[in-house]
């Protein structure tokens, strides 16, 4: 910023430091990416063009969730590495297909909507799986069959390309899937899904200013008066989840997820097609999570490595 003379960005683009500091932490400490929360703070309250606030995301994730993986690393968190690699793959082809041939089609509400109503979804299905506090939970996923590579390398695509729509949703979506159908505890699945998210924000912003369109413009504006908060901020958060529960780690994310949607709907002008819309995305969610608990349920074994809850 010195060396550029552009200290002076601040005072026009200071809000984005202010939802990054905060974005930040939930980004290294929760499955949600600091696109989780610039995304709808961007469009919702800022009214920043969706496309502008997705690349702004992808770009500070580039940023802050590489040093909270730094840091998840260092520290020897345990991590499910093979839902690290296997998702990756399908992540980067998910995410250059989101970009280039599905945001494109979607109006700005619309995507607005999608973002929070499928989190939404998820959200009512991890509350219901978590109601028991007994609930069977593993640190690890185990050797990986050829079912296994290809339902990591197909949820790494879908959750790709939502992250091509919003600058986040790969982790949380995978995330759901070691949850969910591999009943990984969330304590492993949290750091998992930074990592994995952390690969897949690099290589969309490579993507997109090496054979894409470029960024907007303002985008960058905004990133460089953030990357200051997100390199200190997603490591803390990282740290600081370090040994709590899962229970904890699920109370973040169902408060941060109703949090998300009741801003979309107090923000957005609703009509019916836009309830619609909702309404079907939130169904589609339910089921297709729901799905991934039934399937889990008859994959079930005997739990090698509890965790605290």
């Amino acid at each position: 910023m010195t060396y550029a003379d552009a200290w002076n960005l601040f005072e026009g683009n200071w809000f984005m430091s202010v939802t990054m500091a905060l974005g930040s932490f939930i980004a290294g400490a929760t499955s949600e990416g600091g696109g989780a929360v610039a995304f709808p703070m961007m469009v919702l309250v800022f009214e920043i063009p969706p496309s502008t606030a997705r690349d702004f995301s992808l770009m500070i994730q580039s940023v802050g969730m590489v040093a909270a993986a730094v840091s998840i690393i260092m520290l020897r968190i345990p991590i499910v590495w093979r839902a690290v690699v296997l998702a990756s793959v399908g992540g980067v082809c998910g995410v250059i297909f989101g970009i280039e041939v599905i945001q494109p089609m979607m109006a700005p509400p619309l995507v607005k909507l999608f973002f929070t109503s499928l989190w939404l979804s998820f959200g009512c299905v991890l509350f219901w799986t978590n109601r028991h506090a007994d609930r069977q939970v593993v640190r690890d996923m185990g050797p990986a069959t050829n079912s296994d590579i290809i339902r990591l390398l197909a949820v790494g695509f879908i959750g790709g390309t939502v992250s091509g729509l919003t600058g986040s949703g790969l982790d949380i979506i995978t995330f759901s899937l070691l949850v969910l159908f591999y009943r990984t505890c969330e304590t492993v699945a949290t750091p998992t899904s930074v990592v994995l998210m952390a690969i897949n924000s690099v290589m969309a912003f490579l993507w997109m200013e090496g054979f894409g369109s470029g960024v907007a413009e303002a985008a960058w504006d905004y990133w460089l008066v953030c990357i200051p908060i997100v390199v200190i901020g997603a490591p803390l958060g990282a740290c600081f989840i370090r040994n709590k529960s899962r229970k904890f780690i699920a109370r973040i994310l169902y408060a941060s997820i109703v949090f998300q949607y009741l801003g979309a709907l107090i923000i957005l002008p609703m009509d019916m097609k836009l309830a619609l819309f909702s309404g079907s995305v939130i169904i589609v969610g339910l089921l297709c999570f729901w799905t991934a608990i039934h399937f889990g349920n008859r994959r079930l074994k005997p739990v090698r490595f509890g965790c605290e809850v």
